[in-house]
């Protein structure tokens, strides 16, 4: 009988789940899948590592689908795939640990009491990702809950990286910069410490540029700083996100234009970055095949706020000598990798043009002080990872790819 790691990611209308085997002492990835359209007209779609898909619409005659109807239908899916399989864990991705939580650790009604008052933190993603551990706590009563956070990767800065020039009580409160997408850059720097040793001691620059972006700076495996700060919203452009705004933005939109709350946050998170400046799409595939001008300047001003961070953070590390893309835009598109890392010569970054049209795994020149890298990430496979070893179950460095 084999045993399961589940991995869990649970939006508002969504919940995506991969599915892992543990056989001698590694984890075998078996199936992605994803639930969408919760709330509206849900459907279930699966598929498998051997490449066998499962796709249909979950039933919503009598009852709208919710996080507990998703989760029912992974546990049926996976009784009629997996047949005599255990799920001995269920990794969840929590997007806020707040000030407190800077490891992954196993739920328990008290933690997960206390995971509910970070909620005003991250009123966007926190509530769903606890209602996702709620609704697999009834589906898989028998396995560990296991909550890995976002934001765990950088909760070990010293006071200056993550204060703001307000009254020390707002920091002693929990406003200060928590950062985000620590699983996406935990896992990177698992990669590099497994086949670039060297690298992974020394001074790195994540990109994890996707539909949501952000930078990190590494130090000897440390998160130094991050561009997103309190919220998701801070740093570079993202899809439909802004990044860093000036304040009194949000002032004037409240005082002059009498938008409320729910208005602005509604225009911050999913009518701003890419999609807003263009007014086309917040994809970047999209922008770069359109010839019209706003596709173009929206490109641009990703391109700068990137470059304006890179610069940010060589001078916190006091120089570099590593610098990774990931993410969908990170990983795929070479017109804005090129164009992020053309000229920084002074940096000591010397691109490879070629090598990066071809979208190879180095590409800087050989020879070049500083060692461009493209890597994918994998969250869920590190939320396994996470699951496995709060487990007590033993694998390599880096989770074996199959």
């Amino acid at each position: 009988m084999a045993d399961i790691i589940l991995t869990i990611n649970a939006g508002s209308s969504s919940v995506k789940f991969s599915v892992y085997e543990i056989a001698e002492g590694q984890l075998i990835p078996l199936a992605l899948g994803l639930i969408d359209g919760i709330g509206a007209n849900a459907t279930f779609t699966a598929r498998k590592s051997n490449g066998d898909k499962t796709q249909f619409a979950l039933d919503q005659s009598h009852y709208a689908v919710d996080h507990k109807m998703a989760l029912a239908a992974v546990l049926d899916w996976m009784e009629k795939e997996e047949r005599g399989a255990t799920v001995v864990g269920v990794g969840h991705r929590v997007v806020h640990g707040g000030p407190i939580y800077s490891e992954p650790l196993l739920i328990d009604a008290e933690n997960f009491r206390i995971l509910h008052t970070f909620e005003p933190l991250a009123p966007l993603h926190q509530p769903y990702n606890l209602a996702g551990i709620e609704a697999a706590i009834e589906a898989f009563p028998n396995a560990a809950q296991v909550a890995c956070f976002d934001t765990a990767f950088h909760r070990r800065h010293p006071y200056l990286a993550d204060t703001f020039a307000l009254p020390r009580k707002y920091y002693d409160e929990g406003v200060r910069r928590y950062g985000f997408h620590g699983l996406s850059y935990e896992f990177i720097h698992r990669i590099l410490r497994y086949e670039e040793p060297v690298l992974a001691r020394g001074r790195v620059i994540v990109a994890h540029l996707g539909n949501g972006a952000s930078l990190c700076a590494i130090h000897a495996g440390k998160s130094v700083a991050s561009t997103m700060g309190f919220t998701a919203l801070d740093g570079v452009p993202m899809g439909t996100r802004c990044g860093q705004l000036d304040p009194g933005v949000v002032l004037y939109l409240m005082a002059e234009k009498k938008m409320s709350a729910a208005e602005i946050t509604d225009l911050l998170y999913k009518n701003s970055g890419l999609k807003g400046m263009s007014g086309i799409s917040h994809d970047m595939r999209v922008l770069e095949a359109s010839n019209e001008q706003a596709a173009k300047d929206a490109i641009a001003y990703f391109v700068r706020r990137v470059r304006r961070e890179i610069g940010g953070l060589c001078a916190m590390l006091g120089g570099l000598d590593c610098i990774v893309f990931t993410g969908g835009i990170g990983e795929n598109a070479v017109r804005v990798r090129q164009s992020i890392l053309e000229n920084m010569e002074w940096i000591g970054i010397q691109i490879d043009a070629e090598a990066n049209a071809a979208n190879e795994r180095v590409i800087s020149e050989k020879g070049s002080p500083v060692v461009a890298l493209v890597l994918k990430t994998d969250e869920e496979r590190m939320i396994a990872a996470h699951t496995s070893e709060l487990l007590g179950l033993k694998q390599p460095l880096v989770p074996a790819i199959s």
